[in-house]
């Protein structure tokens, strides 16, 4: 007797929508605030932001969800 193919499929994480995450929104998903995430961005640690315009920068959100998996993925 075969398990249910309920118990044996495991549904698909739809792919996410890349879009640009602005530093409020990347402070919120990583829970780290401005000063650590530059430093970490100077230490080579964390993506680095893409100008968006003259005077803005933001992060693209698969990176940072990557990073996110990474880290995760790191703890015991």
């Amino acid at each position: 007797m075969s398990a249910p193919l309920s118990d044996i499929a495991q549904p698909l994480q739809p792919p996410t929508q890349r879009r640009i995450m602005r530093r409020d929104e990347v402070e919120q998903k990583t829970g780290f605030k401005r000063a650590q995430l530059y430093s970490l961005m100077k230490a080579g640690k964390f993506p680095q932001p893409k100008r968006i315009g003259q005077r803005a920068v933001g992060w693209d959100s698969q990176e940072i969800e990557r990073w996110v998996v990474e880290r995760l993925g790191q703890q015991v």
